[in-house]
């Protein structure tokens, strides 16, 4: 039985903070337990880039963010177990993982979970027609191009607005194909604004809001889709249908937290954000586990990642030294326009602010957002414009938090 204080699943970019606040929070044998030959998750194929302005004050490539972090745990005594897989963990926090070597055991003082988010597949969406070659997940395609140099296809139609699909358009324009098309099923985008605007208005590129695909054309390759409009039911409407001519088709239709090693471990699972349930410090409802990034709930921006797995690697580092401090538990609770609310429980005693993240329902316009406890106030910000696709933020100074009179609700308010 391998042993050590912190063992840390994944070392992507919330696997790395995690692991170096954990060590600055003062416990030094940490672990990190990677799957592939190298440290950096989904960033070593993002070479756009866009990362790192409110984290490290420069605007940096998806490798060279990854690279800023790997450096700085290549020069601590961390443990990187690389090329290993974690088949489970159970509550007395002893992980089994394998790699060439065979079946590892490894009894930990805390672990953070930081295994990232997985695309979804086009078996889920069970599109008519078809199932020939050319259909590829968004990311797969971006994998495929920028770190195997791949040519996925020459006429693309790409289903879903997310900002890997967004980032693909681009992509794959930059390298001479034609993006025919970007169908959304919802009648918004699910990216950044930002993204919009770099990676679809500034190539030409037609985004069709309330559309989808219909069906896939093709035997041996795709030579086209059937795209269609769909009604407020997200049913097609028949009458208008019509056929793109094709060879390619890319599917950005969203993340999903990976959470089979969580579920598997008995740990709740939120249904709105896929992820587990935790408090302020990112602990689960087993004690000693935390989780943090794209396992969590799904972010746009990997400063945000780093920001809250950093919360996650000192609460484990202080776990480790000091055992669970708990006070009074008091749930969040999305009211009026808001779809779900991070952290879902806050613990209180601390005498740190706390971070509220959430996402809205819908696209609006000026709205103010407003955290109470009963009847009292404890926080509101006033948002020029809100969107599904973009996550807000609202601190809660620790003072407010001592006199709770019951759950903590967000909600929504319309202004003129």
């Amino acid at each position: 039985m391998i042993k050590h204080d912190i063992v840390i699943i994944g070392g992507g970019p919330a696997g790395m903070a995690a692991a170096i606040s954990a060590y600055k929070a003062g416990v030094t044998d940490i672990a990190i337990i990677e799957r592939d030959a190298k440290l950096g998750g989904i960033l070593n194929q993002c070479i756009h880039n866009g990362f790192g302005l409110h984290k490290l004050g420069q605007e940096l490539t998806g490798p060279e963010y990854a690279e800023a972090y790997s450096r700085e745990v290549e020069k601590l005594p961390i443990k990187v177990y690389y090329e290993t897989m974690v088949t489970g963990f159970d509550k007395n926090r002893i992980v089994t993982a394998q790699n060439r070597g065979g079946i590892l055991k490894i009894k930990a003082g805390a672990i953070v979970l930081a295994m990232g988010c997985r695309e979804r597949s086009g078996g889920a969406l069970n599109i008519c027609g078809t199932r020939p070659a050319g259909i590829y997940s968004a990311g797969t395609a971006q994998k495929l191009i920028n770190c195997m140099g791949y040519m996925v296809g020459r006429k693309v139609v790409l289903l879903g607005s997310g900002d890997i699909g967004l980032i693909m358009a681009r992509r794959m324009s930059l390298e001479g194909a034609k993006v025919e098309a970007v169908c959304e099923i919802m009648p918004y985008s699910g990216g950044l604004t930002r993204n919009i605007v770099q990676c679809l208005d500034d190539y030409g590129i037609p985004l069709y809001l309330s559309h989808t695909v219909a069906e896939i054309h093709g035997k041996e390759r795709v030579t086209g889709v059937t795209i269609a409009k769909v009604d407020d039911k997200r049913q097609v409407i028949e009458e208008s249908k019509r056929y793109v001519e094709c060879d390619t088709l890319l599917l950005s239709v969203g993340l999903i937290p990976e959470n089979e090693l969580t579920g598997s471990a008995g740990i709740e699972i939120d249904a709105i954000t896929s992820g587990p349930r935790v408090d302020q410090n990112r602990q689960t409802e087993m004690d000693g586990v935390f989780a943090c990034g794209n396992v969590l709930h799904v972010h746009d921006l990997v400063d945000y990642v780093s920001d809250e797995a950093e919360i996650a690697g000192t609460a484990a580092a202080e776990f480790v030294k000091n055992g669970r401090r708990d006070g009074a538990v008091f749930n969040t609770v999305a009211g009026e326009g808001v779809r779900y609310v991070l952290p879902q429980s806050i613990s209180v005693g601390g005498t740190d602010d706390i971070s509220l993240f959430m996402r809205v329902s819908k696209p609006y316009g000026k709205v103010r957002l407003t955290v109470k406890s009963g009847d009292e106030v404890l926080a509101s910000a006033v948002k020029l414009k809100v969107a599904p696709g973009e996550m807000e933020k609202i601190v809660l100074k620790a003072n407010k938090l001592n006199n709770l009179s019951g759950d903590i609700t967000v909600a929504l308010e319309e202004l003129q």
